[in-house]
C-alpha cells in the first residue's frame, strides 16, 4: 500500500537512527479497514523526539494523511521505548497524530510528552498482530500488556467517548460494545467483531441501535451517516443498558 510506504519513509527520514520500530496496529490487523478506517500505526523510538522532529514529523503527515491528501486518515502514536519498557501503567505517549487533531496541531503544534492509557490497547493489539512496518518483531521490542492493564485502558477513555455521542455517535457506539466484549473476555476484536458478540448478549430492544452503527461502519464514511428520529430515540436507552454492563463487570 503507497500510503503506509509513505508513511514508513517519513518516520524513518524523522527519526533516522533513533527509530527501533514501526508497527501495524487496528483495523488493518483487526479483520480489514472499512470506508472509514484509519491507517493506524505505531512507533517505537529510542528517545523522546525533539520539537525540531516533532514539527518535521506533523508537516510530514499533513501532507499524507486524511481528504486533504486524498488518503486514508492516518493515526500515529510514537512511543519511547524506555517508557513501556518495562512496562508500567499508565504509559506515556511521546506525540500522536490523528485528523481530529490536525487543526490543533497546525495552531499550537505537537503537545508535550503525557500519559496515554489507550497506548496500553495499541500495545496489545500490536503485539498481537505481529505486523513490523520497520524494524524487528514487536516481542522484541516491547512488554506484554498484562490483562488487568488493558481492562483499566478500556474503561479510562469512556468519559471523553460520552462526551463525543452526539457529534460521533457511529464510533461511540461501536466502542461501547468493544469495552463491554474486552471486560468480558480479555479479547479485543475489530468494531464489528464486538457488535457481533455484541448482540448475541444485548436485550432485543437495544439491537437497533448497535446493529445499525455496525452497518455504517461496513458501508459508510462518516459524512454518510444518518441515525433518524426512531433511533436517535432510542440511542441513550442503549448507551445507559451498556454502561451498566460494563460497570458490573469493572467492580467484579
Amino acid at each position: 500500500m503507497e500510503q503506509v510506504q509513505s508513511v514508513v519513509r517519513l518516520v524513518g527520514d524523522v527519526l533516522d537512527g533513533e527509530l527501533v520500530g514501526s508497527y501495524l496496529h487496528g483495523s488493518s490487523v483487526l479483520g480489514g479497514v472499512r470506508p472509514a478506517s484509519d491507517l493506524d500505526v505505531l512507533v517505537v523510538s529510542r528517545r523522546r523526539m525533539d520539537d525540531r522532529e516533532r514539527r518535521a514529523l506533523t508537516q510530514g503527515l499533513f501532507a499524507v494523511s486524511g481528504e486533504p491528501a486524498g488518503a486514508r486518515p492516518v493515526e500515529l502514536v510514537v512511543v519511547a521505548q524506555s517508557e513501556v519498557r518495562p512496562w508500567r501503567f499508565p504509559p506515556v505517549a511521546d506525540y500522536q497524530y490523528g485528523e481530529w487533531l490536525r487543526e490543533e496541531l497546525a495552531i499550537d503544534g505537537a503537545p508535550a510528552p503525557r500519559p496515554m492509557p489507550d497506548l496500553a490497547l495499541l500495545i496489545a493489539v500490536t503485539l498481537a498482530a505481529d505486523h513490523p512496518l520497520s524494524g524487528p518483531p514487536p516481542a522484541q521490542v516491547l512488554d506484554p500488556v498484562p490483562r488487568l492493564d488493558v481492562a483499566a485502558a478500556t474503561v479510562a477513555g469512556i468519559p471523553n467517548l460520552l462526551d463525543n455521542l452526539d457529534n460521533d455517535t457511529r464510533n461511540v457506539v461501536l466502542t461501547l460494545a468493544r469495552v463491554w466484549l474486552t471486560l468480558a473476555t480479555g479479547e479485543i476484536r475489530s468494531k464489528d467483531a464486538a457488535a457481533d458478540w455484541a448482540l448475541d448478549h444485548l436485550p432485543p430492544e437495544h439491537r437497533p441501535v448497535l446493529e445499525h452503527a455496525k452497518q455504517l461502519y461496513l458501508n459508510r464514511r462518516y459524512s454518510e451517516d444518518n441515525w433518524g428520529d426512531e433511533l436517535t430515540a432510542k440511542l441513550r436507552a442503549y448507551v445507559d443498558w451498556v454502561l451498566a454492563a460494563i460497570g458490573r463487570l469493572s467492580n467484579r
